[in-house]
């Protein structure tokens, strides 16, 4: 099960915060909201520190989120401190690709 919160942060700004398990029965759910939101706003923050399971499913969809923002000159910024997602993204060798933040007040911050 997952949950999924959107806040607007100003017209340009939304945090979406990722809650339990992102598999391949959620992910599509999380792809959603972060096309959508990628489509809407300059920069999204998406905070991942509530995930509990973390599947490859979860990775595709950052991954695919990543170059959305890219190709639309967009940002996409991550807030990770669960241990499962950090894991994940460091055995993909993906961690990089990505734009780290301490926490969501900072990440949306320019």
């Amino acid at each position: 099960m997952m949950e999924l919160q959107v806040e607007e942060r100003g017209p340009d700004v939304r945090v979406v915060t990722v809650l339990g398990e992102v598999d391949t029965v959620t992910a599509p759910d999380l792809a959603a909201v972060l096309t959508a939101q990628l489509a809407t706003a300059q920069l999204v923050v998406v905070d991942l520190d509530g995930v509990e399971f973390f599947g490859s499913a979860g990775l595709q969809v950052l991954v695919d989120a990543n170059e959305l923002a890219v190709r639309d000159d967009r940002s996409l910024r991550l807030v990770c401190h669960a241990r499962m997602v950090n894991r994940t993204l460091e055995v993909s060798d993906l961690r990089g690709r990505f734009i780290f933040f301490d926490n969501v007040e900072n990440a949306v911050q320019d």
